[in-house]
């Protein structure tokens, strides 16, 4: 009997995932592009810098807090059906977001935006996994997806630079919209639906869902807050104390639950718990380098946004690079020996641009350390995935990226805010001895970079630690089984 053409293409998995890793790209390019785009946004009348942050920590806090829930969602509810509800809400929020006019409004609508991609994002990973057996398949999957990590940050800053220059920024949220609209279209065409496939395993757990979000955002919350109130004081701790407190419960709910929001099966398998670990540690390494490098270049280097952004390029052309490479090392070599390797590699980029200075020739001292850094930092996202996801049933595909994404996540957050401890007590410090501006940033920058590189190097610690996962040839590729959507 012959096949639909729909049919034809849902046997293509590589066309699928290229419909999956667009809505993964633009999601990624949005934590990044704002940054880039915030001194236009500050004419629509914020009233100071720290009300201004918040436009990004909005972004952050909503989407670290949501992404458990989102990924347990997908698969109880069906992936694609969750990956169509986020992409609608991230295309509402973008539209809405561009048109703002008060600076509350922009930033409600930022946390909405958030809450999109925290459901789209762990369901477009777990149809990614399940498309694609484990092997070398599998691995060459995830080696695209995990490069679209180091490109959408590098890229994110480009096309922010230029829609700010040549329009405004409220492009910078406009820009999603057809993009949406052509990714749904192509989702409600090409992809199938998927579910976890026992219905004992449909229940859903309230109040895990409730003490995670909520422990999640408290701690989020927490450690965006100690740049301003700093670690020590009573609103910080409070608040990871009460995140600690709800988590805790959390942990201790879902042992007793007969359909618990995140298995803890899954933390019992070592390849899963020593991976994120590794992955957290990873986050917090590329998040500080952003955050730092942006700042250098255009506060110590006084390019322009779009100059900076360009700047950052190497990163993103060799982290794809990374990826691939990473992809056919494990192929030969096994998980873990290239893990390390990728961590180090990370280590020694941030290690050689800790060198540099206001006068620092950026061809022969930061585009080799920025080239390195995209190099490893990918690499070990890409191989750190494969070994996350090596044991876990496909019935938890989506809720394992949640948990993945969320250790990102948390560990980014938690790099920025020990990295502005960190440089800012330098900094300071420098301009007490007598320092320039100039002087102080730079020193601030290196001392940042050389905590980042700590990063790094307990990143390739907790790979060493986890165990080898040898990645075979898989058998040929099954297609998703259809169900009722």
């Amino acid at each position: 009997m012959p096949t639909s053409w729909k049919d034809r293409v849902r046997d293509r998995p590589w066309v699928q995932l290229m419909v999956l890793a667009i809505a993964q790209f633009m999601v990624l390019l949005d934590v990044t592009i704002v940054n880039i785009a915030l001194p236009g946004i500050e004419e629509l009348g914020f009233s100071s810098t720290a009300a201004l942050q918040w436009v990004v920590s909005a972004y952050a806090l909503v989407f670290g807090g949501f992404l458990l829930l989102g990924g347990r969602l997908a698969d109880l509810l069906g992936r694609r059906r969750i990956f169509l509800a986020g992409l609608l809400l991230f295309g509402l929020a973008s539209l809405l977001a561009g048109l703002a006019s008060t600076p509350a409004q922009l930033i409600a609508l930022r946390g909405v935006q958030a809450l999109g991609g925290a459901l789209l994002s762990p369901a477009a990973f777990g149809m990614v996994t399940l498309l694609f057996p484990h092997g070398r398949r599998r691995a060459l999957a995830l080696s695209i997806w995990g490069a679209l990590a180091g490109l959408g940050g590098t890229f994110g800053a480009i096309l922010g630079g230029v829609l700010v220059d040549q329009w405004s920024w409220r492009w910078i949220f406009l820009v999603n919209v057809p993009i949406i609209a052509i990714v749904m279209a192509a989702t409600v065409l090409l992809l199938a639906e998927s579910r976890a496939a026992s219905e004992a395993k449909r229940s859903f757990d309230i109040a895990g869902a409730l003490l995670s979000t909520a422990g999640l955002l408290l701690v989020v919350l927490g450690v965006i807050r100690s740049d301003a109130s700093g670690w020590l004081s009573v609103e910080v701790i409070g608040l990871l104390g009460g995140g600690a407190l709800l988590l805790a419960l959390f942990a201790w709910v879902e042992q007793r639950s007969a359909g618990p929001l995140v298995p803890l099966s899954l933390f019992r398998t070592r390849t899963m718990s020593g991976s994120t670990i590794a992955l957290t540690l990873n986050g917090g390494a590329f998040l500080i380098l952003f955050f730092l490098a942006s700042i250098f270049f255009q506060q110590v280097r006084h390019y322009s946004a779009l100059g900076a952004g360009l700047r950052l390029l190497p990163m993103g052309i060799t982290g794809i690079v990374g990826a691939i490479l990473a992809a056919r090392l494990v192929s030969r070599f096994g998980t873990k020996p290239v893990q390390v390797g990728t961590s180090v590699l990370a280590a020694a980029g941030l290690v050689l641009l800790s060198r540099a200075d206001a006068d620092s020739s950026y061809t022969l001292t930061m585009m080799p350390g920025l080239a390195l850094f995209g190099v490893g930092v990918v690499g070990t996202l890409t191989v750190g995935q494969i070994v996350a996801v090596a044991d876990v049933s496909p019935d938890l595909a989506a809720t394992a990226s949640g948990v993945i994404n969320t250790g990102r996540q948390v560990g980014g957050a938690v790099g920025v805010a020990v990295v502005t401890t960190v440089s800012s007590g330098h900094v300071t410090a420098l301009l007490g001895d007598g320092a320039t501006t100039t002087e102080a940033l730079v020193g601030g920058f290196q001392w940042g970079l050389l905590v980042a590189a700590a990063f790094a190097v307990a990143s390739a610690i907790a790979s060493a630690l986890t165990p080898q996962v040898h990645v075979r040839s898989a058998a040929p590729h099954t297609p998703l089984a259809l169900t009722s959507a």
